[in-house]
């Protein structure tokens, strides 16, 4: 039996005569925090709009365990256990936080309604640094606040993985270190996580392996340390301001 929680299989995303990912493959192994990084426009974002269902593929396959899911819809896919958050946060607007998080409690993976879902909503809001602020209007939230509920969304359903798009992104060095270190929470309790991220340290510190793209195409796979220092992979950053 196999112990991936995610397998990527010979991907292609075109858009009319653009090529967007272009015969990609990887594999997530079950409890694994599996980095996904490349300079802008290299695909990442596509990728976890496939995986979570946003896109459909031109070809290839992705499964979630022995289960294929692509081809299905996205809420289909986050029935069957795939969260997420968006490199532009997506939180309900016209509800409060704990109506945000408990959209995820009853719309994802692991459903959970009334009571149950509230006190999940409580319990998790205090977990991403909300405590208190349940009620609050998302609206009147700053653009981090924001994030942190839409983390928390995605944590009510009890993914099996969670795929988290730059959630550092726009953080002050202090937040980041929370970020951090709340990621490697999650990590700690098995989690199998797959993140987009442009803040280097974050990756370096964080996880276990990471797949470079650069248009479109897989340009190194391994280990953090060696494939951060592959030649082919130092020159695909060079010259990106986030490298």
């Amino acid at each position: 039996m196999s112990a991936y929680a995610l397998s990527v299989r010979n991907v292609r995303k075109q858009f009319g005569g653009l090529v967007a990912v272009n015969n990609v493959s990887f594999d997530v192994f079950d409890g694994e925090l599996f980095g996904l990084i490349g300079p802008n426009g290299s695909g990442k974002t596509t990728m976890m709009n496939l995986i979570s269902g946003a896109l459909k593929p031109t070809a290839g396959e992705i499964k979630l365990g022995h289960e294929r899911i692509s081809g299905l819809s996205a809420h289909h896919i986050a029935r069957k256990g795939v969260s997420r958050t968006f490199q532009l946060v997506r939180v309900l607007p016209s509800l409060d936080a704990e109506e945000n998080v408990m959209a995820g409690a009853v719309f994802g993976h692991q459903r959970l309604w009334g009571e149950e879902a509230r006190k999940l909503a409580h319990q998790l809001l205090e977990r991403v640094g909300l405590g208190g602020r349940a009620h609050m209007p998302v609206s009147a939230m700053t653009y981090i606040d924001q994030k942190r509920v839409e983390l928390a969304r995605s944590l009510a359903s009890n993914p099996r993985v969670l795929l988290l798009d730059e959630w550092l992104a726009g953080l002050n060095p202090s937040e980041l270190q929370i970020g951090i270190e709340l990621i490697a929470e999650l990590r700690a309790e098995g989690r199998t996580i797959i993140m987009v991220e442009h803040v280097m340290d974050a990756i370096r510190t964080l996880c276990d392996r990471c797949v470079v793209m650069s248009s479109g195409v897989k340009i190194a796979e391994g280990g953090v340390a060696e494939t951060l220092s592959d030649p082919e992979v130092v020159r695909a950053y060079l010259g990106d301001d986030d490298a």
